[in-house]
């Protein structure tokens, strides 16, 4: 077995200590000056004009998709081996790009995250479904640790406005407050869907501490500016298809900080959706027993 020269070993070492008061002192700068520099984000009128546009043109093309669920567009065997999946309890989710809609995502200095997921609850109702999704003073409870605080603040008809209170934690805890509105739709006695959009979304600074305050709108951390949901919802099958679709806008990922923010902008929107699927199926089937 070959050993390291005592020389060698003795250099490297004085060279580490050498450089390592310097290192740690540059490590230590980068760290304090993190949040300040990562957080330089403001939202420009063109990027939100941008985004807007792009979910009119979404929103105009949803009563023409071929089937209500998103997963029933696929053709065979590629549509059962997706129900297939579904029975067995898993989750269906894909990206939706250009490919998809006809649609691009490009905004300028920003970044559109399109994703769809759906979900099979065996022995659920499309009833019990709207009404859990209804639920918003439960939200907080329900969806935790995702959704922190929850509150209807109207509800008339279909119509609900709610504030929602997102914890975000990928290397660094991010906490958005959102207004929203929601409208939901009984297209039938099997099926219904909703359509929600963020109203207000401002970043929240030392959130849960004496000096919590609110960044002003669009000058934050960019890590969400808008957020739309829709859900679908079909009885079918000794059990109802729950189907999530979120359109949401970020910042652009900033040179030099990819690390802490591509987290955020990349796989969080995913892996919130899983979330949200995957939580609603266990408290729907919870509600059963």
């Amino acid at each position: 077995m070959s050993r390291s020269s005592p020389i060698l070993h003795t250099t490297g070492m004085r060279l580490l200590l050498r450089h390592l008061p310097a290192a740690l002192l540059l490590a230590t700068l980068l760290l304090a000056t993190m949040p300040a520099l990562a957080a330089a984000a403001d939202l420009q009128p063109r990027t939100a004009a941008a985004f807007d546009r792009y979910v009119q043109a979404i929103e105009a093309g949803m009563p023409k998709r071929t089937a209500f669920l998103w997963v029933d567009r696929a053709a065979e065997p590629a549509r059962r081996k997706a129900h297939d999946a579904l029975a067995r309890g898993e989750l269906f989710i894909e990206s939706i790009d250009r490919d998809d809609t006809g649609v691009s995502r490009d905004v300028p200095d920003g970044l559109v995250h399109h994703w769809i997921g759906t979900t099979f609850v065996p022995g659920a109702t499309v009833d019990t479904a709207l009404a859990l999704l209804q639920a918003y003073d439960r939200h907080a409870t329900i969806y935790a640790p995702a959704v922190s605080r929850s509150k209807l603040l109207s509800h008339e008809g279909q119509t609900f406005r709610m504030h929602l209170r997102f914890t975000m934690t990928r290397v660094i805890t991010v906490v958005v407050n959102t207004d929203n509105e929601a409208v939901f739709t009984r297209h039938a006695p099997d099926r219904a869907s909703s359509r929600i959009h963020s109203t207000r979304v401002a970043e929240v600074e030392n959130a849960g501490t004496a000096a919590e305050r609110e960044l002003p709108v669009g000058r934050d951390g960019g890590y969400l500016w808008r957020l739309n949901t829709y859900w679908r919802l079909l009885q079918k099958d000794d059990g109802v298809y729950v189907e999530c679709e979120s359109i949401t806008l970020t910042r652009d990922i900033p040179f030099g900080f990819g690390w802490v923010v591509r987290p955020f902008v990349t796989s969080l929107p995913k892996d919130s959706l899983a979330f949200t699927l995957e939580t609603t199926r266990k408290t729907l089937v919870a509600g059963k027993r």
